[in-house]
């Protein structure tokens, strides 16, 4: 243990201005989405906003470049766009492991940690992991502004006596003045919700569930309210959580006890339809005028362990705006990339529009961008854009009128023997109709990532490639059919490094 202990020391003791001026240079990293320095991380933990700053927590192993020693990391940001990280949060001590949880602000001092007037203590729930032995959760307390934290000395808060029992969210709900936690039975495929006066005594209050997606293993419950697009006031509540190794969620009422959802029970709701997005969930404590925030983690658990990246591995997605819209009598989770991100354009480097395309190579060689596109599809045509192009390789992100869905395709990018099932999960698609046959996507490239919002945000859906440096090139295309181009804005994007 004194091993680990001096080692623990070092990494939360690196100079976060080293580790940036170190890192960030390297083969296939991601320029403007979050991830750590050095070392592997998966999902983001304790998403809060704390005296003007975003917190980003994250699962986080300080010894290697795949998983194990799981520990919070730690980063903040004031426009959740440039980040500034900050020494180990909670380390993993002995044989228990620090697993997903919540942060919160604890304004009224509920917790009583608070030692002097005016003091906000920051609260962090997490579920602590004995391997084959037990998941409970736990409690640490921060009162510097989540520099240093304190496990409280009382722990575990909450204990069924379970090996899968785990990732709890943790929200303040106003009407009934009390906190609510939602919480996973992971292979029973249930959400449990728990209320509280003092974060430290939790009564069970009801159950949500197995339903919809229960092929995978239940993870990382979220429950929060979003409002609703043209009408102004109303609000829905959104219930998501991680079916391994994919995403769902439900919409419906939240009174304080019990969810009912109001969506059909029949149909899979994804907040992402493409491969790589898993475990997201959104911020807590936002101030009035924000709307809904979430962060992913962009990887796959069939093969997260062997991407070729090093000295780190994986990445978050862009942090997104979130709201509801009804589509259909079907409520649609709308997201779309918070506003902050276009800080880091440059100067519109391509601008087209009222064109009739079947191929069109634009002139611009990048993977490091957004593009803006829209397009009046013919019957029967498969229309869209081609990123990372060249040497015969590409990703394609389209359309197909004949089957009503938008996709991402990947199975003609390099680089993709480092694991069979990478190169099994190469098409994802999602129904999406359209309205006078006109696509709008807004893509964002960044070197290994690809992220894609199609109709105002309607769908998205999240991939990641591994492309030769000389695989830059984009293209529009239209088979089958010619398309109409109606417009076209391309930004090379900054580096948030």
């Amino acid at each position: 243990m004194k091993l680990l202990s001096f080692l623990l020391f070092i990494v939360c003791t690196v100079p976060a201005t080293a580790q940036t001026n170190t890192f960030y240079k390297e083969k296939y990293r991601p320029q403007f989405h979050f991830t750590p320095a050095i070392h592997w991380t998966n999902d983001p933990n304790g998403l809060v906003y704390h005296r003007k700053e975003y917190h980003l927590f994250y699962q986080f192993n300080p010894f290697g470049n795949r998983w194990g020693h799981m520990s919070w990391g730690h980063a903040v940001s004031k426009d959740l766009v440039h980040w500034e990280h900050l020494p180990l949060a909670i380390p993993e001590e002995k044989d228990t492991m620090i697993f997903s949880g919540t942060c919160i602000s604890d304004t009224y001092n509920t917790s009583g940690f608070a030692d002097q007037p005016g003091r906000i203590p920051m609260i962090a729930i997490y579920t602590a992991h004995v391997d084959n032995v037990s998941q409970t959760q736990h409690l640490a307390y921060s009162l510097d502004e989540g520099r240093t934290w304190t496990k409280y000395n009382k722990n575990p808060i909450l204990d069924i006596g379970s090996k899968e029992f785990r990732d709890p969210q943790v929200f303040w709900y106003e009407p009934q003045k009390k906190w609510v936690m939602s919480v996973v039975l992971a292979q029973e495929k249930k959400i449990r919700f728990y209320s509280s006066h003092n974060l430290k005594e939790w009564t069970q209050l009801s159950e949500f569930g197995p339903t919809g997606d229960v092929s995978g293993i239940w993870e990382c419950p979220d429950l929060f309210e979003v409002p609703v697009t043209g009408e102004p006031g109303k609000m829905k509540w959104v219930l998501m959580h991680s079916p391994a190794p994919y995403m769902q969620y439900f919409v419906g009422e939240f009174d304080g006890t019990s969810f009912k959802n109001e969506n059909p029970a029949t149909k899979i709701f994804r907040p992402d339809y493409g491969p790589d997005y898993y475990a997201a969930i959104t911020y807590k404590n936002l101030t009035a005028n924000t709307p809904p925030t979430s962060l992913g983690w962009a990887n796959n658990w069939n093969y997260a362990n062997d991407i070729p990246t090093t000295p780190w591995k994986s990445a978050m997605s862009l942090p997104r705006k979130l709201s509801l819209k009804k589509i259909n009598n079907e409520w649609i989770l709308l997201q779309n990339p918070v506003d902050a991100v276009q800080s880091l354009r440059e100067t519109v480097a391509i601008r087209l529009k009222n064109e009739t395309i079947s191929i069109k190579k634009l002139a611009i060689h990048t993977q490091q961008c957004e593009l803006e596109v829209t397009l009046k599809l013919s019957t029967g045509s498969t229309s869209g854009v081609r990123l990372a192009a060249g040497n015969g390789h590409e990703i394609e992100i389209g359309y197909d009128m004949a089957k009503q869905a938008v996709y991402i395709d990947r199975s003609k990018t390099s680089n993709q023997g480092f694991h069979a099932n990478f190169e099994k999960l190469n098409r994802f698609e999602s129904k999406l109709p359209l309205t006078n046959n006109t696509l709008q996507l807004h893509i964002f490239f960044d070197h290994s990532i690809v992220e894609v919002f199609a109709n105002g945000g309607e769908t998205a859906l999240t991939a990641q490639l591994f492309p030769d440096q000389k695989d830059d090139g984009i293209e529009l295309f239209s088979t089958k059919g010619t398309a109409t181009l109606l417009s076209l804005s391309l930004w090379k994007l900054k580096s948030i490094w």
